[in-house]
């Protein structure tokens, strides 16, 4: 793999193009593959990468004009887990969506492990991977009458164990609108007081006490394998 960063952009492409710019990062990897392909070498894979989401756009947008190269993409030096993986999201997004890119980074001041489920996710919302479960859940709301933040963290912890899976898991706040707001999904619990619905495909299976939702949606995971 050849990458180039705008961080270590050269100096004189930092010169002809006025300051750190998606053409200097285009023009300083295809100057390198040219070196590489002069030895006779071809077997490539270009990665490069800016801070900036946009100017990373651009650059793989021309890139993928100029070369047949596969490209690793990613937004690097994205940030801490929230902020860096809102700027991956977009930036791999609108990428992505517009068929560029082979393969994907994404980069997290924090564990790994976020990484991985970070670039699960993107691939997963753009219907580029199948397979593993994907969690919604309602925003709170004065009906919420149960720990909803715990309960999806807890729900999302617990699919990890099912990613061989290919559905989609709700996880609503309350008993009122909850069952029709799943109704997208596969399976899902809604919380009420002191008891919530275990749903299906949007219609009630029974109720059971709250502090059984998530071994009752756990249970229900079992039976689809």
């Amino acid at each position: 793999m050849w990458g180039v960063n705008s961080g270590s952009l050269e100096k004189n492409l930092i010169e002809k193009y006025g300051g750190v710019t998606a053409e200097g990062i285009v023009e300083s990897a295809l100057n390198k593959v040219r070196m590489i392909e002069e030895m006779d070498y071809g077997n490539l894979v270009i990665s490069i990468k800016s801070s900036d989401v946009l100017m990373c756009v651009k650059a793989h947008e021309l890139i993928a004009e100029r070369t047949d190269y596969p490209l690793h993409v990613g937004i690097t030096e994205a940030g801490t887990l929230i902020s860096g993986t809102i700027k991956s999201s977009v930036g791999l997004g609108i990428i992505l969506h517009k068929g560029i890119g082979d393969t994907i980074r994404v980069s997290l001041t924090g564990d790994p492990l976020e990484e991985v489920k970070a670039a699960k996710t993107i691939l997963r919302s753009l219907g580029l991977k199948r397979g593993g479960v994907e969690v919604i859940s309602c925003p709170t709301c004065g009906r919420t009458r149960i720990d909803l933040i715990s309960l999806a963290n807890q729900v999302e912890d617990m699919v990890s164990a099912y990613d061989h899976l290919d559905i989609k898991v709700a996880v609503m706040g309350c008993v009122v609108n909850g069952p029709g707001e799943a109704r997208e999904a596969d399976i899902g619990i809604a919380g009420g007081i002191g008891e919530g619905l275990l749903i299906k495909k949007g219609e009630v299976i029974r109720k059971v006490p709250e502090e059984e939702l998530l071994s009752a949606l756990q249970e229900e995971l079992m039976k689809m394998q």
